[in-house]
C-alpha cells in the first residue's frame, strides 16, 4: 500500500464525507483520480463501508457492557456465534486468548434489556458461562486506526 492510499484512508477515517476535490487536493491529484483510488480501495476490501458516528445516549442505547463468554461445550460454539452475529446489540465480538473464549461489547437501552440479552439470547445455549462488566463511563472510543504516515 502506498503513501497516497494511506493518506486517503486516514482522511476518510477522520472525515468520510470528504469530497473528491478535497481528497484530490490532499494527494495532489485531480478529483476523478482521487475517486478512482478510493474505488480501488473499496474493491480491494480495504475500505469496507461508511457510517455516521452517533451519540448512543441520544438514541436510547446508553448502557454499554463487556461480556466475557466461556463455552464449556465446544459443539455449541458455531450455534452461539451465529446467534451473536445476528444480535443488533452486539457491537464487537472478539475471540481471545486466556481464561475466556470471547469478549463482546454490547449496547442496550437498560439493565432490563441487558438482562434479556444475556439470559435469553446468549445463555440460551447449554454450557455457556458469562461474566458481565457494565461500562460506567468512556474516556476514549474511536473508529480511527493508528496510521503512522511519518514512517513512509
Amino acid at each position: 500500500m502506498n503513501i497516497n492510499d494511506l493518506k486517503l484512508i486516514k482522511q476518510l477515517m477522520v472525515q468520510a464525507r470528504s469530497t473528491w476535490a478535497e481528497l484530490g487536493t490532499l494527494l495532489g491529484l485531480s478529483a476523478p483520480a482521487a475517486a478512482d483510488r478510493v474505488h480501488k480501495l473499496e474493491e480491494a476490501g480495504v475500505i469496507k463501508g461508511y457510517s455516521a458516528l452517533i451519540d448512543p445516549d441520544a438514541i436510547g442505547c446508553g448502557l454499554a457492557a463487556l461480556i466475557s463468554i466461556i463455552i464449556e461445550n465446544p459443539e455449541q460454539q458455531i450455534h452461539l456465534l451465529k446467534q451473536i452475529n445476528e444480535l443488533p446489540e452486539v457491537l464487537e465480538c472478539h475471540h481471545v486468548a486466556g481464561d475466556v473464549d470471547y469478549i463482546l461489547k454490547v449496547r442496550c437501552a437498560s439493565t432490563k434489556d441487558l438482562e434479556r440479552l444475556i439470559s435469553k439470547e446468549i445463555k440460551s445455549f447449554p454450557g455457556i458461562q458469562t461474566k458481565t462488566m457494565v461500562i460506567l463511563s468512556t474516556l476514549k472510543e474511536t473508529p480511527i486506526l493508528p496510521l503512522n504516515l511519518e514512517k513512509e
